[in-house]
């Protein structure tokens, strides 16, 4: 795999000839909507498979899997133009293997809302090895609160050899998470109890194949309690329900702030079976211009994290988001647009703007000004998300630091060079 990075004048025919590849395949492997029109700075993948079937009458993608000995999932993962369904046709050219990813491997997850778009779903799930549903919450008499919708989702995740994971938060009946809430479920045995009753019964009646906690705001003095909360919840849930927890990015023990101190990373990772690190919202909505995940900001979380506990315990927590701000920045009254990473793409094609990369971060970023009616009335944006290579390079961390996995929030937009990468990095570690 070749990160391309477009250059002023440069076209898909051009860079085609560039690498001795066709247009055709530069526009499959980057599901390029519109390969008419690059931006300046865009990253385009250009990838080498050592196997290649070209479709005839009468095959179909199962026969095809069989033919060489691979799973459904590894010619959905090769070839996401095919978008996780079966549809092939004549003379369609499909990659079925490339060289053996550098990094070894890696266990994918990503989070969704009940309300996802099944179609991008299918598109993702060949590359996860579970889907985490995003939330029950927590009565205030101990109770779940189920999300509604999804119904669907666990026997869709298992259709891909993905194992469905329940999230549970500490949002309150009020849509909040609640530090009051959390500190009488951990201080009142009888309210812990009642959750984790309700937790193994929904477990086994929906049938979830684990369980993601993520309760955050926890007051400093119930650390410890949390960690032996999540270790009573393993002992209570049905036999092979995994456990996992998700962890504020801290970089040292004593980091104050209500986000952090409640996070014990030695203890919790002890108690879960594995822990996501959320290493993301540097930049933020209500925060100044910045990377959302600047790659120096999520070292210094890395290296304090294998402080704590066994690095195979971690997945490193990626952002499959971006922002854009209006400028100038100020404090308390400036409030970033979210955007997904295919459209700060689209985006910066529509403004003409050339896309530069940060080194220090490992993170894309442009800047451009709307069009109002007067020249006057201009405002300057700056807008930060992710690509392939700032991709490739959170990757390198993982490997760098032996993590076990990758957890994407979210995975409700599309950001196809996410997938394609890790691909090509790592064996995707998934159930089939």
């Amino acid at each position: 795999m070749r990160i391309h990075t477009v250059e002023r004048g440069e076209t898909v025919y051009s860079v085609a000839r560039l690498y001795g590849t066709t247009p055709t395949r530069i526009i499959a492997d980057n599901l390029l909507s519109d390969p008419s029109r690059l931006a300046v700075g865009q990253d385009l993948l250009i990838l080498e498979p050592d196997v290649v079937h070209t479709v005839v009458g009468g095959d179909t993608l199962t026969s095809v899997a069989a033919r060489y000995g691979v799973s459904l999932n590894q010619i959905w993962r090769n070839n996401p133009i095919l978008g996780g369904e079966d549809f092939i046709y004549p003379g369609q050219e499909l990659n079925i293997s490339f060289p053996a990813p550098a990094l070894g491997p890696l266990f994918a997850g990503g989070y969704v809302y009940p309300d996802v778009d099944r179609a991008l779903l299918r598109q993702v799930l060949p590359y996860l090895g579970e889907l985490s549903v995003f939330s029950f919450g927590i009565r205030d008499d101990g109770g779940l609160i189920e999300p509604e919708g999804g119904e669907d989702l666990i026997s869709l995740a298992r259709s891909y050899g993905v194992s469905p994971v329940l999230v549970l938060t500490s949002l309150s009946e009020r849509g909040t998470f609640s530090p009051e809430l959390v500190s009488r479920l951990l201080s009142d045995p009888g309210l812990s109890a009642r959750l984790i009753g309700e937790l193994s019964e929904a477990v086994l009646e929906q049938g979830w194949g684990g369980v993601d906690m993520d309760f955050e705001y926890i007051p400093a003095e119930y650390a410890e309690a949390y960690a032996d909360f999540i270790r009573r919840a393993k002992e209570g849930l049905p036999e092979g329900t995994e456990v996992s927890v998700s962890l504020a990015p801290k970089t040292s023990a004593s980091q104050e702030g209500l986000l952090y101190r409640g996070h014990d990373y030695g203890l919790l990772a002890d108690a879960a079976d594995r822990a996501l690190l959320m290493t993301y919202e540097w930049g933020y909505t209500y925060g100044p211009p910045m990377a959302v995940a600047p790659l120096n900001e999520v070292r210094r979380v890395a290296e304090y994290a294998v402080t704590e506990a066994d690095p195979r315990k971690y997945s490193l927590g990626f952002p499959n988001y971006g922002y854009d701000w209006a400028l100038p920045f100020i404090q308390g009254e400036s409030k970033a647009r979210s955007l997904g990473n295919e459209e700060a793409v689209r985006l910066a094609k529509e403004k003409r703007a050339g896309i530069r990369f940060d080194e220090r971060a490992a993170s894309p970023f442009f800047t451009y000004f709307d069009r109002p009616e007067t020249y006057a009335d201009a405002v300057e944006h700056v807008v930060w998300f992710e690509n392939a290579r700032s991709v490739e390079a959170k990757a390198r961390l993982i490997a760098d630091f032996s993590f076990s996995g990758i957890g994407v929030w979210n995975l409700m937009r599309p950001f196809p060079a996410l997938w394609t990468v890790l691909n090509q990095l790592f064996s995707l570690r998934g159930q089939e």
